[in-house]
């Protein structure tokens, strides 16, 4: 299922839910400051917001703070409930719907060789795809969210539904057969509404017009180039290879109590190029350096990143990215999250703050909000 959280201030932006729970071990950052200027990192309120994981709202968290104004690093909570030991710092993570970023770039870099149309409908590259009942829908309305296509069918709508189905394989055409069946949800580029589907549709897109997978795609135009050595598209395959710290999901219990299950594996086949990356903290901050720098894609198609829908109220999403202000400066953000894994990365457009976090949430898809995300990003761009 995809669903848009409200937008209405930095915290509701970074809006990755919480539940309850037990725990309890020290945390560990350490700052590296690599500029003297004023708009430095804050290292004590950076370590303060990661100060008493793991916590019943997370059991680790990893931060990255950069840009020209300073770098800081940092870590917290445990690897896994059962060992207690330290939360592994480089440790991999299901980085979710940041893997729209990349899906993004990778169509983008098509629009530049000419061999995608951002204002040409998508029905001219994948035929028979949307049926007759839809009007045209652009490739930029894909990327944009005002697509109008509604939601795909996952496996069920809630928690004990979608777990007892983590290691079955929804396929992503099952998904868009499972949307298009719907009808639309309204006329293209009338509304904005921030769905999987649309970078679904795009990850065919990229298929058909390259002849070859959308993992072997991203990896050679955007990982590779970029220097994301421990990213990767894991397909059906459950696991996380490498080093990773566990993932969690709280779950109450008749009696009160609340149980934490261990989520780690699950097969993420049906977000795709939605949101199944599994990358590093450190590997994201590089992705969005090499982004805003122009190193991946061409300057011109690059400004569909930085450019809203127009003529549509309370649109904040680009291709691939959303706007917003906070503390009188313009962030531009994807965040991401899995049952178990929730992840952010945020950036002013001039690359003078960085912030990259991965947070072990125990309710990742909830709806509520993320109190240790919350206290990452308030310390991180204040």
């Amino acid at each position: 299922m995809s669903l848009r959280r409200p937008v209405v201030a930095l915290a509701a932006a970074l809006a990755l839910g919480l539940a309850a729970g037990p725990l309890g071990a020290p945390a560990s950052a350490s700052p590296t400051t690599s500029s003297a200027r004023t708009a430095a990192p804050d290292a004590d309120a950076l370590r303060a917001a990661l100060a008493g994981l793991p916590d019943a709202d997370a059991t680790a968290a990893l931060v990255r703070v950069g840009g020209t104004d300073g770098t800081w690093r940092g870590s917290a909570g445990v690897h896994d409930l059962e060992s207690g030991r330290a939360a592994d710092p480089e440790a991999r993570f299901r980085a979710g719907s940041t893997t729209k970023v990349v899906t993004a770039a990778v169509v983008l870099q098509l629009a530049a060789e000419r061999r995608v149309g951002l204002g040409t409908p998508v029905q001219k590259y994948l035929p028979g795809l949307l049926p007759a009942g839809f009007e045209p829908v652009t490739v930029r309305q894909l990327l944009n969210h005002t697509s109008g296509i509604q939601a795909g069918d996952g496996f069920g709508d809630d928690f004990e539904d979608v777990y007892a189905h983590r290691f079955d394989t929804l396929t992503p055409r099952e998904v868009v057969a499972s949307a298009v069946a719907k009808g639309p949800e309204f006329a293209p580029g009338t509304r904005q509404h921030y769905l999987n589907i649309n970078y679904t549709i795009l990850g065919l897109l990229i298929e058909k017009v390259t002849g070859r997978s959308y993992a072997h795609e991203a990896d050679r135009r955007i990982l590779r180039p970029a220097g994301m050595r421990h990213t990767y598209f894991p397909g059906t395959d459950p696991r996380i290879h490498g080093p990773h710290n566990h993932g969690y999901q709280a779950v109450p219990q008749p009696d009160g109590t609340t149980t934490f299950v261990d989520v780690t594996d699950w097969n993420q086949a049906d977000p795709w190029a939605a949101g199944d990356m599994i990358s590093t903290t450190a590997d994201l901050e590089r992705l969005i350096r090499r982004l805003f720098r122009g190193d991946l894609v061409p300057a011109r198609q690059l400004e569909e990143m930085f450019t809203l829908p127009s003529g549509i109220e309370g649109a904040d999403m680009s291709a691939g990215l959303q706007r917003f202000a906070y503390g009188g400066e313009v962030y531009w953000l994807k965040s991401g999250a899995r049952y178990g894994y929730s992840a952010v990365v945020v950036a002013t457009r001039d690359l003078s703050r960085i912030l990259v976090f991965s947070v072990n949430s125990t309710d990742a898809k909830g709806e509520s909000m993320n109190k240790v995300a919350q206290r990452i990003a308030s310390a991180a761009l204040k």
